[in-house]
């Protein structure tokens, strides 16, 4: 593939990552992917990267903690190392999609059960703050120029209580303000930064939320189009933004929830 156009897509092998994965891959974008997974899970991993392959595009998966600042230096240098071979390549499209974090109360009568300081700061440095590293790095290296696209995925959480999602919701409302600031600071360099905020989607995070069948059923009983989103649905919002000059339209948190976020029923 003769394309120049790259997407480094953090937590690139389940859920929103995917979909967006294979939805760039499809038109023609190469993948750098990077997720965490275990022996059990690699197997679907690895067929999702021969399903990515086939589209002609040049992909490459990084499996690797995207929090850990030793590694994401390494994989930076495996990028620069990748273009190299590839005449003015460049990061078009940056997505944030990581979950991994602590779904524990702040207060339980037993202490043990409550979320202590470790889990809390960990929680929010994976699914916000490796956002603004991430992000630091690529634009000093020059890997990312002007029209690049950054996005992030948040929640409903980041301004509503649920059980158990306390460290959680930190982290997302944490991951809009950074979101406020990167498209701030990145405005002069011609770069957007967005957050999406999907609706509720069945996606393996949302399964491991305490209560998640009275979520869906709740998202169901709300949504005008009487099903939950899809990740293919913030692929499709992706794909068709991230070719656009479109850095006019930065800073926000965009809605890709088919209008359950406007009902109260």
């Amino acid at each position: 593939m003769s394309n120049n156009l790259y997407a480094l897509i953090l937590g690139a092998s389940s859920g929103f990552g995917k979909a967006i994965s294979l939805a760039l891959a499809k038109d023609g974008v190469n993948i750098i992917g990077i997720h965490l997974d275990r022996a059990t899970t690699m197997p679907d991993v690895e067929a999702h990267i021969r399903i990515l392959k086939d589209t002609g595009s040049d992909v490459h998966f990084f499996n690797a903690n995207a929090a850990d600042p030793h590694k994401r230096k390494e994989i930076l240098d495996s990028i620069e190392n990748i273009f190299k071979d590839k005449k003015n390549s460049t990061v078009k499209v940056l997505v944030h999609s990581l979950a991994f974090g602590t779904l524990k109360n702040f207060i339980e009568e037993d202490t043990s059960k409550a979320i202590n300081q470790k889990q809390l700061e960990m929680t929010i440095d994976v699914m916000a703050n490796s956002l603004v590293y991430w992000s630091q790095d690529i634009i000093s290296r020059k890997l990312m120029i002007s029209g690049g696209k950054i996005f992030a995925m948040t929640s409903s959480g980041s301004s509503k209580v649920i059980n158990y999602y306390g460290a959680v919701s930190a982290a997302k409302s944490c991951l809009e303000s950074h979101i406020r600031q990167l498209a701030f600071e990145l405005g002069k360099k011609g770069i957007a930064a967005n957050a999406i905020l999907a609706g509720v989607t069945d996606t393996p995070a949302l399964k491991k939320i305490p209560g998640s069948e009275i979520i869906i059923q709740n998202a169901l009983r709300r949504n005008p189009h009487g099903r939950l989103t899809t990740p293919e649905d913030i692929a499709n919002l992706i794909l068709d933004n991230y070719k656009r000059d479109s850095h006019w339209m930065t800073g926000c948190v965009i809605h890709v929830d088919g209008g359950e976020s406007i009902t109260e029923l």
